[in-house]
Protein backbone atom coordinates (compact mmCIF):
# COMPACT_ATOMS: atom_id res chain seq x y z
CA UNK A 1 0.00 0.00 0.00
CA UNK A 2 3.01 2.28 -0.07
CA UNK A 3 3.67 4.63 -2.95
CA UNK A 4 6.44 3.47 -5.28
CA UNK A 5 8.77 5.75 -7.21
CA UNK A 6 8.26 5.41 -10.94
CA UNK A 7 10.35 7.78 -12.98
CA UNK A 8 11.75 11.24 -13.09
CA UNK A 9 9.56 13.90 -14.59
CA UNK A 10 10.65 15.81 -17.64
CA UNK A 11 9.65 19.27 -16.39
CA UNK A 12 11.31 19.64 -13.01
CA UNK A 13 9.19 17.05 -11.19
CA UNK A 14 9.25 13.34 -10.48
CA UNK A 15 6.46 10.88 -11.10
CA UNK A 16 5.12 8.83 -8.19
CA UNK A 17 2.29 6.46 -7.47
CA UNK A 18 0.68 8.34 -4.59
CA UNK A 19 -2.53 8.62 -2.60
CA UNK A 20 -4.17 11.98 -3.19
CA UNK A 21 -6.78 13.38 -0.81
CA UNK A 22 -8.98 16.40 -1.43
CA UNK A 23 -11.01 18.23 1.23
CA UNK A 24 -13.85 20.59 0.32
CA UNK A 25 -15.74 22.88 2.72
CA UNK A 26 -19.49 22.44 2.30
CA UNK A 27 -21.27 25.72 1.59
CA UNK A 28 -18.15 27.85 1.85
CA UNK A 29 -19.73 30.86 0.12
CA UNK A 30 -22.72 30.76 2.45
CA UNK A 31 -20.49 30.53 5.52
CA UNK A 32 -18.41 33.49 4.36
CA UNK A 33 -21.50 35.54 3.58
CA UNK A 34 -22.95 34.73 6.99
CA UNK A 35 -19.87 35.61 9.07
CA UNK A 36 -16.62 35.99 7.19
CA UNK A 37 -14.32 36.70 10.14
CA UNK A 38 -15.55 33.84 12.31
CA UNK A 39 -15.60 31.40 9.41
CA UNK A 40 -11.98 32.17 8.52
CA UNK A 41 -10.89 31.93 12.15
CA UNK A 42 -12.56 28.56 12.66
CA UNK A 43 -11.30 27.20 9.35
CA UNK A 44 -7.71 28.21 10.15
CA UNK A 45 -8.04 26.63 13.61
CA UNK A 46 -9.35 23.42 12.07
CA UNK A 47 -6.54 23.41 9.54
CA UNK A 48 -3.78 24.04 12.08
CA UNK A 49 -5.17 21.99 14.99
CA UNK A 50 -6.65 19.02 13.14
CA UNK A 51 -5.91 18.63 9.44
CA UNK A 52 -2.17 19.35 9.34
CA UNK A 53 -1.23 17.52 12.60
CA UNK A 54 -3.25 14.43 11.71
CA UNK A 55 -1.72 14.38 8.23
CA UNK A 56 1.75 14.43 9.80
CA UNK A 57 0.75 11.59 12.17
CA UNK A 58 -0.23 9.46 9.16
CA UNK A 59 2.83 10.24 7.05
CA UNK A 60 1.03 12.71 4.82
CA UNK A 61 1.65 16.24 3.63
CA UNK A 62 -0.76 19.09 3.09
CA UNK A 63 0.34 20.29 -0.34
CA UNK A 64 -1.73 23.46 -0.66
CA UNK A 65 -4.95 25.29 0.18
CA UNK A 66 -7.42 25.90 -2.65
CA UNK A 67 -9.47 28.66 -1.05
CA UNK A 68 -12.33 26.45 0.09
CA UNK A 69 -10.40 23.20 0.38
CA UNK A 70 -7.17 21.31 0.93
CA UNK A 71 -5.02 19.10 -1.28
CA UNK A 72 -2.94 16.48 0.57
CA UNK A 73 -0.71 13.54 -0.42
CA UNK A 74 0.09 10.30 1.44
CA UNK A 75 2.51 7.47 0.84
CA UNK A 76 0.03 4.93 2.21
CA UNK A 77 -3.56 4.38 1.13
CA UNK A 78 -4.57 3.07 4.56
CA UNK A 79 -2.98 6.06 6.28
CA UNK A 80 -4.90 8.42 4.02
CA UNK A 81 -8.22 6.72 4.81
CA UNK A 82 -7.56 6.66 8.54
CA UNK A 83 -6.51 10.32 8.40
CA UNK A 84 -9.77 11.23 6.66
CA UNK A 85 -11.83 9.33 9.23
CA UNK A 86 -9.92 11.00 12.06
CA UNK A 87 -10.47 14.45 10.58
CA UNK A 88 -14.22 13.91 10.25
CA UNK A 89 -14.46 12.69 13.85
CA UNK A 90 -12.53 15.73 15.03
CA UNK A 91 -14.84 18.04 13.07
CA UNK A 92 -17.86 16.51 14.79
CA UNK A 93 -16.16 16.85 18.17
CA UNK A 94 -15.58 20.55 17.49
CA UNK A 95 -19.20 21.02 16.52
CA UNK A 96 -20.27 21.68 20.11
CA UNK A 97 -20.08 25.49 19.83
CA UNK A 98 -21.85 28.26 21.76
CA UNK A 99 -25.28 29.19 20.48
CA UNK A 100 -24.06 32.47 19.06
CA UNK A 101 -21.16 30.92 17.17
CA UNK A 102 -20.84 31.04 13.38
CA UNK A 103 -22.48 28.21 11.41
CA UNK A 104 -20.63 24.93 11.77
CA UNK A 105 -18.07 23.83 9.22
CA UNK A 106 -18.56 20.48 7.54
CA UNK A 107 -16.23 18.79 5.08
CA UNK A 108 -16.32 16.44 2.13
CA UNK A 109 -13.23 14.29 1.63
CA UNK A 110 -12.24 12.27 -1.44
CA UNK A 111 -9.27 9.87 -1.81
CA UNK A 112 -7.76 8.47 -4.99
CA UNK A 113 -4.66 6.44 -5.87
CA UNK A 114 -2.86 7.42 -9.05
CA UNK A 115 0.36 8.50 -10.71
CA UNK A 116 1.15 12.14 -9.97
CA UNK A 117 3.97 14.49 -10.86
CA UNK A 118 5.56 15.92 -7.71
CA UNK A 119 7.49 19.20 -7.73
CA UNK A 120 9.05 21.10 -4.86
CA UNK A 121 5.80 22.80 -3.84
CA UNK A 122 2.92 21.13 -5.72
CA UNK A 123 1.59 17.96 -7.35
CA UNK A 124 -0.02 17.60 -10.76
CA UNK A 125 -1.75 15.05 -12.95
CA UNK A 126 -5.09 13.44 -13.67
CA UNK A 127 -5.02 11.79 -10.25
CA UNK A 128 -5.25 15.21 -8.57
CA UNK A 129 -8.16 16.23 -10.80
CA UNK A 130 -9.99 12.94 -10.14
CA UNK A 131 -9.74 13.47 -6.37
CA UNK A 132 -11.07 17.02 -6.73
CA UNK A 133 -14.04 15.79 -8.78
CA UNK A 134 -14.76 12.80 -6.55
CA UNK A 135 -15.54 14.92 -3.49
CA UNK A 136 -18.72 16.11 -5.23
CA UNK A 137 -20.24 12.67 -4.51
CA UNK A 138 -19.56 12.76 -0.77
CA UNK A 139 -22.23 13.75 1.71
CA UNK A 140 -21.49 16.63 4.10
CA UNK A 141 -19.27 15.05 6.74
CA UNK A 142 -18.62 12.07 4.46
CA UNK A 143 -15.73 10.36 2.70
CA UNK A 144 -15.65 8.85 -0.78
CA UNK A 145 -12.88 6.75 -2.31
CA UNK A 146 -12.12 5.56 -5.81
CA UNK A 147 -12.11 1.89 -6.79
CA UNK A 148 -8.30 1.91 -6.79
CA UNK A 149 -8.33 2.89 -3.10
CA UNK A 150 -11.18 0.54 -2.21
CA UNK A 151 -9.37 -2.50 -3.63
CA UNK A 152 -6.51 -1.93 -1.16
CA UNK A 153 -8.52 -1.24 2.02
CA UNK A 154 -11.73 -3.22 1.44
CA UNK A 155 -10.89 -5.65 4.24
CA UNK A 156 -9.89 -3.01 6.80
CA UNK A 157 -10.90 0.65 6.85
CA UNK A 158 -13.44 0.25 4.03
CA UNK A 159 -15.20 -2.87 5.32
CA UNK A 160 -18.55 -1.03 5.45
CA UNK A 161 -18.15 0.92 2.22
CA UNK A 162 -21.19 1.44 -0.03
CA UNK A 163 -20.78 1.07 -3.78
CA UNK A 164 -22.12 4.26 -5.43
CA UNK A 165 -21.56 2.82 -8.88
CA UNK A 166 -19.81 4.26 -11.89
CA UNK A 167 -19.85 8.05 -11.88
CA UNK A 168 -19.00 10.31 -14.79
CA UNK A 169 -16.53 13.05 -13.90
CA UNK A 170 -16.48 16.27 -15.88
CA UNK A 171 -13.75 16.40 -18.53
CA UNK A 172 -12.94 12.69 -18.06
CA UNK A 173 -13.83 10.27 -20.81
CA UNK A 174 -14.17 7.16 -18.65
CA UNK A 175 -16.40 6.93 -15.56
CA UNK A 176 -14.92 6.11 -12.16
CA UNK A 177 -16.41 3.68 -9.65
CA UNK A 178 -16.98 5.46 -6.36
CA UNK A 179 -17.45 4.10 -2.83
CA UNK A 180 -18.81 5.92 0.19
CA UNK A 181 -17.27 5.04 3.57
CA UNK A 182 -19.76 4.37 6.31
CA UNK A 183 -18.69 4.93 9.90
CA UNK A 184 -19.98 5.60 13.39
CA UNK A 185 -19.42 9.35 12.90
CA UNK A 186 -22.77 11.13 13.38
CA UNK A 187 -24.27 12.60 10.23
CA UNK A 188 -23.33 16.20 9.58
CA UNK A 189 -25.75 18.53 7.89
CA UNK A 190 -24.90 21.25 5.44
CA UNK A 191 -24.53 24.83 6.75
CA UNK A 192 -27.80 26.50 7.73
CA UNK A 193 -29.74 28.01 4.90
CA UNK A 194 -29.51 31.65 4.14
CA UNK A 195 -32.46 33.54 5.56
CA UNK A 196 -35.33 33.32 3.12
CA UNK A 197 -36.86 36.41 1.62
CA UNK A 198 -40.65 36.65 1.51
CA UNK A 199 -40.19 36.46 -2.25
CA UNK A 200 -39.71 33.18 -4.09
CA UNK A 201 -35.98 32.54 -4.29
CA UNK A 202 -33.98 31.15 -7.18
CA UNK A 203 -30.40 30.07 -7.78
CA UNK A 204 -28.98 30.25 -11.31
CA UNK A 205 -26.20 27.67 -11.41
CA UNK A 206 -23.16 28.04 -13.67
CA UNK A 207 -24.01 26.72 -17.12
CA UNK A 208 -22.12 23.59 -18.09
CA UNK A 209 -19.80 24.29 -21.01
CA UNK A 210 -20.24 21.43 -23.48
CA UNK A 211 -17.81 22.92 -25.97
CA UNK A 212 -14.45 21.39 -26.82
CA UNK A 213 -12.52 23.52 -24.33
CA UNK A 214 -12.70 26.04 -21.54
CA UNK A 215 -12.36 29.03 -23.86
CA UNK A 216 -16.13 29.45 -24.05
CA UNK A 217 -16.60 29.70 -20.29
CA UNK A 218 -16.71 33.49 -20.53
CA UNK A 219 -19.86 33.29 -22.66
CA UNK A 220 -21.60 30.88 -20.26
CA UNK A 221 -20.61 33.08 -17.29
CA UNK A 222 -21.91 36.17 -19.07
CA UNK A 223 -25.27 34.51 -19.68
CA UNK A 224 -25.59 33.62 -15.99
CA UNK A 225 -24.66 37.13 -14.90
CA UNK A 226 -27.23 38.68 -17.25
CA UNK A 227 -29.91 36.25 -16.08
CA UNK A 228 -29.26 37.09 -12.44
CA UNK A 229 -29.39 40.84 -13.07
CA UNK A 230 -32.50 40.56 -15.23
CA UNK A 231 -34.44 38.38 -12.80
CA UNK A 232 -33.40 40.42 -9.77
CA UNK A 233 -34.62 43.56 -11.52
CA UNK A 234 -38.14 42.18 -11.79
CA UNK A 235 -38.62 42.77 -8.08
CA UNK A 236 -40.64 39.55 -7.78
CA UNK A 237 -37.76 37.16 -7.19
CA UNK A 238 -34.99 36.85 -4.64
CA UNK A 239 -31.98 35.83 -6.71
CA UNK A 240 -28.88 34.26 -5.16
CA UNK A 241 -25.67 36.01 -6.22
CA UNK A 242 -23.38 34.46 -8.80
CA UNK A 243 -20.52 34.37 -6.30
CA UNK A 244 -22.50 31.97 -4.13
CA UNK A 245 -23.63 29.65 -6.94
CA UNK A 246 -20.06 29.28 -8.24
CA UNK A 247 -19.54 26.64 -5.55
CA UNK A 248 -21.50 24.29 -7.84
CA UNK A 249 -19.39 24.90 -10.95
CA UNK A 250 -18.40 21.69 -12.72
CA UNK A 251 -20.66 19.51 -10.58
CA UNK A 252 -23.66 17.44 -11.56
CA UNK A 253 -26.09 18.30 -8.82
CA UNK A 254 -29.54 17.34 -7.67
CA UNK A 255 -31.74 20.49 -7.54
CA UNK A 256 -32.87 19.38 -4.09
CA UNK A 257 -29.27 19.48 -2.87
CA UNK A 258 -28.90 23.04 -4.13
CA UNK A 259 -32.18 24.05 -2.50
CA UNK A 260 -31.05 22.58 0.80
CA UNK A 261 -27.63 24.22 0.66
CA UNK A 262 -28.71 27.68 -0.51
CA UNK A 263 -32.20 27.89 0.96
CA UNK A 264 -33.91 28.51 -2.39
CA UNK A 265 -37.25 27.35 -3.79
CA UNK A 266 -36.18 27.17 -7.44
CA UNK A 267 -33.02 26.14 -9.27
CA UNK A 268 -32.07 26.79 -12.90
CA UNK A 269 -29.63 24.34 -14.45
CA UNK A 270 -28.34 24.38 -17.98
CA UNK A 271 -25.61 23.99 -20.54
CA UNK A 272 -24.09 25.92 -23.42
CA UNK A 273 -22.39 24.57 -26.54
CA UNK A 274 -20.63 26.86 -29.01
CA UNK A 275 -19.55 25.76 -32.47
CA UNK A 276 -18.51 27.86 -35.47
CA UNK A 277 -22.04 27.45 -36.87
CA UNK A 278 -24.32 27.82 -33.85
CA UNK A 279 -24.72 28.49 -30.16
CA UNK A 280 -27.05 26.17 -28.27
CA UNK A 281 -28.21 27.02 -24.77
CA UNK A 282 -30.42 24.58 -22.83
CA UNK A 283 -31.96 25.50 -19.47
CA UNK A 284 -34.25 23.69 -17.04
CA UNK A 285 -36.17 25.17 -14.10
CA UNK A 286 -36.75 22.91 -11.07
CA UNK A 287 -38.72 23.05 -7.86
CA UNK A 288 -35.93 22.61 -5.32
CA UNK A 289 -38.20 21.17 -2.64
CA UNK A 290 -39.35 18.22 -4.75
CA UNK A 291 -36.89 18.10 -7.65
CA UNK A 292 -39.86 18.43 -10.03
CA UNK A 293 -39.12 19.79 -13.49
CA UNK A 294 -41.20 22.93 -14.15
CA UNK A 295 -40.00 24.32 -17.46
CA UNK A 296 -37.27 23.98 -20.07
CA UNK A 297 -35.95 26.00 -22.96
CA UNK A 298 -33.52 25.12 -25.75
CA UNK A 299 -32.30 27.99 -27.91
CA UNK A 300 -30.17 27.65 -31.04
CA UNK A 301 -28.83 30.73 -32.79
CA UNK A 302 -25.98 31.50 -35.19
CA UNK A 303 -23.04 33.16 -33.42
CA UNK A 304 -23.24 36.52 -35.22
CA UNK A 305 -22.71 39.30 -32.72
CA UNK A 306 -22.16 37.48 -29.45
CA UNK A 307 -23.61 40.17 -27.20
CA UNK A 308 -26.79 40.46 -29.28
CA UNK A 309 -27.14 36.68 -29.16
CA UNK A 310 -26.62 36.76 -25.41
CA UNK A 311 -29.35 39.37 -24.99
CA UNK A 312 -31.82 37.35 -27.06
CA UNK A 313 -31.13 34.18 -25.12
CA UNK A 314 -31.50 35.93 -21.77
CA UNK A 315 -34.79 37.48 -22.89
CA UNK A 316 -36.24 34.09 -23.82
CA UNK A 317 -35.12 32.43 -20.60
CA UNK A 318 -36.46 35.23 -18.39
CA UNK A 319 -39.75 35.13 -20.30
CA UNK A 320 -40.11 31.46 -19.33
CA UNK A 321 -38.87 31.61 -15.75
CA UNK A 322 -40.88 34.50 -14.31
CA UNK A 323 -44.43 33.39 -15.29
CA UNK A 324 -43.70 29.75 -14.43
CA UNK A 325 -42.47 30.74 -10.98
CA UNK A 326 -45.58 32.90 -10.48
CA UNK A 327 -47.81 30.00 -11.50
CA UNK A 328 -46.02 27.56 -9.18
CA UNK A 329 -46.17 30.02 -6.28
CA UNK A 330 -49.88 30.62 -6.82
CA UNK A 331 -50.60 26.88 -6.84
CA UNK A 332 -48.72 26.56 -3.54
CA UNK A 333 -50.57 29.52 -2.03
CA UNK A 334 -53.95 28.06 -2.98
CA UNK A 335 -53.10 24.93 -0.97
CA UNK A 336 -52.17 26.81 2.20
CA UNK A 337 -54.33 27.37 5.23
CA UNK A 338 -55.50 31.01 5.53
CA UNK A 339 -53.52 31.52 8.73
CA UNK A 340 -50.29 30.45 7.06
CA UNK A 341 -50.27 32.92 4.15
CA UNK A 342 -47.30 35.24 3.74
CA UNK A 343 -47.32 38.73 2.26
CA UNK A 344 -46.21 37.29 -1.07
CA UNK A 345 -48.88 34.56 -1.04
CA UNK A 346 -51.63 37.09 -0.33
CA UNK A 347 -50.34 39.32 -3.12
CA UNK A 348 -50.43 36.46 -5.63
CA UNK A 349 -53.92 35.45 -4.57
CA UNK A 350 -55.03 39.06 -4.97
CA UNK A 351 -53.62 39.16 -8.51
CA UNK A 352 -55.50 35.97 -9.32
CA UNK A 353 -58.75 37.63 -8.27
CA UNK A 354 -57.92 40.93 -10.02
CA UNK A 355 -57.27 39.21 -13.35
CA UNK A 356 -60.68 37.54 -13.24
CA UNK A 357 -62.31 41.02 -13.21
CA UNK A 358 -65.44 39.71 -11.54
CA UNK A 359 -67.26 42.55 -9.77
CA UNK A 360 -68.68 40.11 -7.21
CA UNK A 361 -65.20 39.09 -5.99
CA UNK A 362 -63.11 42.13 -6.90
CA UNK A 363 -63.28 43.62 -3.40
CA UNK A 364 -61.75 40.41 -2.03
CA UNK A 365 -58.51 41.29 -3.81
CA UNK A 366 -58.28 44.59 -1.97
CA UNK A 367 -58.63 42.74 1.34
CA UNK A 368 -55.85 40.30 0.41
CA UNK A 369 -53.54 43.18 -0.49
CA UNK A 370 -54.35 44.93 2.77
CA UNK A 371 -53.39 41.77 4.68
CA UNK A 372 -50.17 41.55 2.69
CA UNK A 373 -49.32 45.15 3.62
CA UNK A 374 -50.12 44.50 7.29
CA UNK A 375 -47.96 41.38 7.24
CA UNK A 376 -44.98 43.18 5.68
CA UNK A 377 -45.33 46.99 5.56
CA UNK A 378 -41.89 47.31 3.92
CA UNK A 379 -42.68 45.03 0.95
CA UNK A 380 -43.21 47.20 -2.16
CA UNK A 381 -45.10 44.66 -4.24
CA UNK A 382 -48.53 44.71 -2.49
CA UNK A 383 -48.50 48.53 -2.41
CA UNK A 384 -47.90 48.62 -6.18
CA UNK A 385 -50.64 46.09 -6.92
CA UNK A 386 -53.02 47.87 -4.54
CA UNK A 387 -52.49 51.01 -6.67
CA UNK A 388 -53.32 48.85 -9.69
CA UNK A 389 -56.50 47.64 -7.97
CA UNK A 390 -57.74 51.22 -7.52
CA UNK A 391 -56.80 52.09 -11.12
CA UNK A 392 -58.84 49.19 -12.52
CA UNK A 393 -61.70 49.94 -10.17
CA UNK A 394 -61.95 53.34 -11.84
CA UNK A 395 -61.25 52.04 -15.34
CA UNK A 396 -63.98 49.39 -15.08
CA UNK A 397 -66.51 51.94 -13.93
CA UNK A 398 -67.08 50.11 -10.64
CA UNK A 399 -65.88 52.84 -8.29
CA UNK A 400 -68.49 54.56 -6.15
CA UNK A 401 -65.96 57.33 -5.45
CA UNK A 402 -63.58 57.72 -8.42
CA UNK A 403 -61.80 60.74 -6.97
CA UNK A 404 -60.93 58.76 -3.83
CA UNK A 405 -59.75 55.76 -5.85
CA UNK A 406 -57.61 57.96 -8.09
CA UNK A 407 -56.00 59.63 -5.07
CA UNK A 408 -55.41 56.27 -3.35
CA UNK A 409 -53.86 54.85 -6.49
CA UNK A 410 -51.32 57.69 -6.53
CA UNK A 411 -50.54 57.42 -2.82
CA UNK A 412 -50.03 53.65 -2.88
CA UNK A 413 -47.88 53.67 -6.02
CA UNK A 414 -45.76 56.46 -4.56
CA UNK A 415 -45.30 54.48 -1.34
CA UNK A 416 -44.15 51.44 -3.34
CA UNK A 417 -41.41 53.54 -4.93
CA UNK A 418 -40.37 54.93 -1.54
CA UNK A 419 -39.88 51.37 -0.34
CA UNK A 420 -37.93 50.26 -3.42
CA UNK A 421 -36.72 52.99 -5.75
CA UNK A 422 -35.40 50.50 -8.31
CA UNK A 423 -38.49 48.29 -8.36
CA UNK A 424 -39.63 48.09 -11.99
CA UNK A 425 -43.14 46.99 -10.99
CA UNK A 426 -43.64 49.99 -8.69
CA UNK A 427 -42.17 52.44 -11.19
CA UNK A 428 -44.27 51.03 -14.04
CA UNK A 429 -47.56 51.18 -12.18
CA UNK A 430 -46.86 54.67 -10.83
CA UNK A 431 -46.02 55.83 -14.36
CA UNK A 432 -49.27 54.40 -15.70
CA UNK A 433 -51.28 55.87 -12.83
CA UNK A 434 -49.83 59.32 -13.61
CA UNK A 435 -50.52 58.91 -17.32
CA UNK A 436 -53.92 57.17 -17.31
CA UNK A 437 -55.62 58.53 -14.18
CA UNK A 438 -53.98 61.93 -13.67
CA UNK A 439 -53.40 62.63 -17.40
CA UNK A 440 -49.84 63.71 -16.57
CA UNK A 441 -48.46 61.86 -19.57
CA UNK A 442 -44.98 63.39 -19.55
CA UNK A 443 -44.49 62.62 -15.86
CA UNK A 444 -45.76 59.09 -16.41
CA UNK A 445 -43.37 58.61 -19.31
CA UNK A 446 -40.42 59.59 -17.10
CA UNK A 447 -41.29 56.97 -14.49
CA UNK A 448 -41.82 54.34 -17.15
CA UNK A 449 -38.37 55.13 -18.57
CA UNK A 450 -36.95 54.63 -15.07
CA UNK A 451 -38.75 51.28 -14.87
CA UNK A 452 -37.15 50.10 -18.10
CA UNK A 453 -33.74 51.33 -16.94
CA UNK A 454 -34.16 49.41 -13.67
CA UNK A 455 -35.23 46.22 -15.45
CA UNK A 456 -35.08 46.04 -19.25
CA UNK A 457 -36.76 42.61 -19.05
CA UNK A 458 -39.91 43.77 -17.28
CA UNK A 459 -42.80 42.89 -19.59
CA UNK A 460 -45.18 45.16 -17.69
CA UNK A 461 -42.84 48.15 -18.05
CA UNK A 462 -42.77 47.72 -21.83
CA UNK A 463 -46.54 47.23 -22.11
CA UNK A 464 -47.44 50.20 -19.91
CA UNK A 465 -44.88 52.35 -21.71
CA UNK A 466 -46.64 51.40 -24.94
CA UNK A 467 -49.94 52.68 -23.55
CA UNK A 468 -48.49 56.10 -22.70
CA UNK A 469 -46.78 56.35 -26.09
CA UNK A 470 -50.14 55.62 -27.74
CA UNK A 471 -51.89 58.29 -25.63
CA UNK A 472 -49.24 60.75 -26.86
CA UNK A 473 -49.89 59.79 -30.49
CA UNK A 474 -46.60 57.94 -31.00
CA UNK A 475 -48.29 54.89 -32.47
CA UNK A 476 -45.41 53.26 -34.31
CA UNK A 477 -43.18 53.30 -31.23
CA UNK A 478 -46.11 52.14 -29.09
CA UNK A 479 -46.52 49.04 -31.28
CA UNK A 480 -42.83 48.15 -30.92
CA UNK A 481 -42.98 48.51 -27.13
CA UNK A 482 -46.13 46.39 -26.78
CA UNK A 483 -44.66 43.68 -29.00
CA UNK A 484 -41.51 43.62 -26.87
CA UNK A 485 -43.64 43.24 -23.74
CA UNK A 486 -45.43 40.27 -25.28
CA UNK A 487 -42.13 38.63 -26.22
CA UNK A 488 -40.96 38.99 -22.63
CA UNK A 489 -44.05 37.39 -21.12
CA UNK A 490 -45.81 35.15 -23.65
CA UNK A 491 -47.29 32.91 -20.92
CA UNK A 492 -48.61 35.62 -18.60
CA UNK A 493 -52.03 35.08 -17.05
CA UNK A 494 -53.00 38.69 -17.79
CA UNK A 495 -52.36 38.49 -21.52
CA UNK A 496 -55.78 40.05 -22.10
CA UNK A 497 -54.32 43.33 -20.83
CA UNK A 498 -51.17 43.13 -22.99
CA UNK A 499 -53.27 42.32 -26.07
CA UNK A 500 -55.55 45.25 -25.29
CA UNK A 501 -52.57 47.62 -25.11
CA UNK A 502 -51.23 46.27 -28.41
CA UNK A 503 -54.67 46.98 -29.89
CA UNK A 504 -54.51 50.55 -28.55
CA UNK A 505 -51.01 50.93 -30.04
CA UNK A 506 -52.18 49.81 -33.49
CA UNK A 507 -55.22 52.11 -33.19
CA UNK A 508 -52.96 55.08 -32.40
CA UNK A 509 -50.80 54.08 -35.36
CA UNK A 510 -53.81 54.11 -37.69
CA UNK A 511 -53.70 50.35 -38.35
CA UNK A 512 -57.33 49.57 -37.58
CA UNK A 513 -57.22 46.03 -38.93
CA UNK A 514 -54.59 45.00 -36.39
CA UNK A 515 -56.32 47.08 -33.73
CA UNK A 516 -59.47 45.00 -34.27
CA UNK A 517 -57.47 41.76 -34.33
CA UNK A 518 -55.71 42.29 -31.00
CA UNK A 519 -58.76 43.82 -29.30
CA UNK A 520 -60.87 40.82 -30.32
CA UNK A 521 -58.19 38.52 -28.89
CA UNK A 522 -58.25 40.45 -25.62
CA UNK A 523 -62.05 40.19 -25.58
CA UNK A 524 -61.92 36.42 -26.05
CA UNK A 525 -59.43 36.09 -23.17
CA UNK A 526 -61.36 38.26 -20.73
CA UNK A 527 -64.84 39.45 -21.80
CA UNK A 528 -65.16 41.45 -18.55
CA UNK A 529 -62.39 43.95 -19.32
CA UNK A 530 -64.55 46.90 -20.36
CA UNK A 531 -61.64 49.20 -21.28
CA UNK A 532 -60.98 46.85 -24.18
CA UNK A 533 -64.58 47.19 -25.38
CA UNK A 534 -64.10 50.92 -25.95
CA UNK A 535 -61.01 50.55 -28.11
CA UNK A 536 -62.60 47.63 -30.00
CA UNK A 537 -65.72 49.72 -30.72
CA UNK A 538 -63.66 52.64 -32.05
CA UNK A 539 -61.47 50.31 -34.12
CA UNK A 540 -64.50 48.55 -35.65
CA UNK A 541 -66.10 51.90 -36.51
CA UNK A 542 -62.86 53.08 -38.12
CA UNK A 543 -62.74 49.81 -40.09
CA UNK A 544 -66.37 50.27 -41.25
CA UNK A 545 -67.76 47.29 -39.28
CA UNK A 546 -70.70 49.07 -37.66
CA UNK A 547 -72.89 46.06 -36.89
CA UNK A 548 -70.20 44.37 -34.79
CA UNK A 549 -69.33 47.72 -33.20
CA UNK A 550 -72.94 48.10 -31.99
CA UNK A 551 -72.91 44.54 -30.61
CA UNK A 552 -69.78 45.34 -28.58
CA UNK A 553 -71.37 48.62 -27.45
CA UNK A 554 -74.38 46.76 -26.03
CA UNK A 555 -72.03 44.42 -24.14
CA UNK A 556 -70.15 47.44 -22.78
CA UNK A 557 -73.40 48.90 -21.44
CA UNK A 558 -74.17 45.59 -19.77
CA UNK A 559 -70.80 45.70 -18.01
CA UNK A 560 -70.99 49.45 -17.24
CA UNK A 561 -74.70 50.37 -17.16
CA UNK A 562 -73.89 53.84 -15.78
CA UNK A 563 -71.40 54.69 -18.52
CA UNK A 564 -71.91 58.15 -19.98
CA UNK A 565 -69.78 59.32 -22.87
CA UNK A 566 -69.62 62.96 -21.76
CA UNK A 567 -68.40 62.12 -18.26
CA UNK A 568 -65.92 59.59 -19.62
CA UNK A 569 -64.56 62.16 -22.10
CA UNK A 570 -63.93 64.67 -19.32
CA UNK A 571 -62.46 62.26 -16.77
CA UNK A 572 -61.19 58.94 -18.17
CA UNK A 573 -60.50 59.44 -21.88
CA UNK A 574 -56.76 58.68 -22.08
CA UNK A 575 -55.52 60.25 -25.33
CA UNK A 576 -53.64 63.55 -25.14
CA UNK A 577 -53.06 63.85 -28.87
CA UNK A 578 -55.93 66.18 -29.90
CA UNK A 579 -56.65 64.49 -33.25
CA UNK A 580 -56.73 60.99 -31.72
CA UNK A 581 -58.86 62.23 -28.83
CA UNK A 582 -61.47 63.90 -31.05
CA UNK A 583 -61.75 60.97 -33.48
CA UNK A 584 -61.88 58.42 -30.66
CA UNK A 585 -64.80 60.15 -28.93
CA UNK A 586 -66.62 60.70 -32.22
CA UNK A 587 -66.33 57.01 -33.18
CA UNK A 588 -67.79 55.97 -29.81
CA UNK A 589 -70.59 58.48 -30.32
CA UNK A 590 -71.44 56.96 -33.72
CA UNK A 591 -72.58 53.66 -32.20
CA UNK A 592 -75.06 55.42 -29.94
CA UNK A 593 -73.39 55.37 -26.52
CA UNK A 594 -75.43 57.53 -24.12
CA UNK A 595 -74.16 61.03 -23.48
Amino acid sequence: MSAQPASSGTSGGRRLLATVAFIDIVGYSILMATDEARTLARWMAMLNDVIRPKAAQHGGTVIKLTGDGVLAMFTSVLDAVEWAQGVQRAVVAKGDEPADAAPGISLRIAIHLSDVVVTEDDIYGDGVNVAARLQEFAKPGGIVISEAVYDLVRGTAAANAIDLGLRQLKNFEKPVRVYSLESDVPAITAPPRLKRSSLPSIAILPLENLGPGATDDYFADGLVEDLIVSLAGLGELFVISRGTTLMFRGRRVDPREVGQALGVRYVLLGSVRMTPRQIRVSTQLYDASTGAHLWSEATEVPPGELFDVQDRIVTRIVAGIAPNVRAAELRAAMRKRPESFTAYDNTLRALHVINQLDPTTYLEARGLLARAIDDDPFFAMPFAWAAWWHLLNVGQGWSSDPDHDIAQSGVLASRAIELDQQNALALSIYGHVKSFLFHQHDVGALYLEQALAACPNSALAWVLSSATLAYLGRGEQAVRYAEQGLRLSPFDRSLFFSHNILGIAHYANGDFGNAVKWSRLSLSENPSFSANHRILIASLVAAGQMDEARDVMRELMRLEPHFRLGIWERTRQPFRDPVLKAKHVERLRQVGLPE
